[in-house]
């Protein structure tokens, strides 16, 4: 899947906050070209490429390639977090919370998988002070899984003797969805979401088996 498919079949418009449109349509072919051969394989020339321009007007929009992947890497990073955090804020359990995080996180890592590979698997092609921005993002993203599970060992919702391991174990199931995702398989997006909050409510020992897939 490209992320022109995933424009299209996707819930909302990825890379809106990306302007002007040659700017837009030269990050959408890094991705795809990152996504298919690696960031280190890909040369500026094949990204101007894939978006019909010249070598030359990528550099009008992006100073280096390692931008380039800084700004796709900060803009899924950052929608991740707004999704952690707007489950982790939300009403009702914790258990309906961690749900809620499970499957809306998940969901978006199969439903974006060619972005979300790049995302989560080119972090090391990042120059330092890039790379330390990325994780303190991702240090805010365990965090708002922490606080929900925290909170639910507090009410006696949760058996968790290792929060921080367990919200590692929760973050790393979810993110591995976008190596393995297949359009083509026999569950959706929502499907694979839906399962993985069952999965992770078993993990931290809440309710009856089948909750997560009875929640909203």
């Amino acid at each position: 899947m490209s992320t022109a498919e995933e424009t299209a079949g996707g819930e909302d418009t990825p890379w809106d906050e990306v302007t002007p449109d040659a700017a837009r349509r030269l990050l959408v072919a890094a991705v795809d070209a990152f996504a298919e051969r690696g960031y280190h394989a890909t040369t500026t020339r094949d990204i101007a490429g894939r978006a019909g321009m010249s070598p030359a007007a990528l550099y009008i929009h992006y100073k280096t390639k390692e931008e380039l992947l800084h700004r796709i890497s900060r803009i899924g990073h950052v929608k991740a977090l707004d999704i952690l955090r707007a489950a982790a804020d939300g009403p009702g359990t914790a258990a309906e919370r961690l749900a809620d995080a499970v499957r809306s996180f998940v969901r978006w890592h199969a439903g974006r998988r060619t972005t979300a590979r790049v995302v989560q698997y080119e972090l090391d092609s990042l120059g330092d002070e890039h790379r330390e921005e990325i994780f303190e993002l991702r240090r805010q993203s365990d965090s708002a899984v922490r606080r929900i599970i925290n909170e639910g060992v507090a009410a006696g919702e949760f058996d968790v003797p290792d929060v921080s391991g367990t919200t590692v174990a929760v973050l790393s199931l979810c993110i591995d969805v976008a190596r393995w995702f297949n359009t083509e398989g026999r569950r959706t997006p929502d499907e694979v979401g839906a399962l993985y909050a069952d999965l992770v409510l078993r993990m931290v020992g809440a309710g009856e088996p089948g909750a997560a897939g009875a929640q909203k």
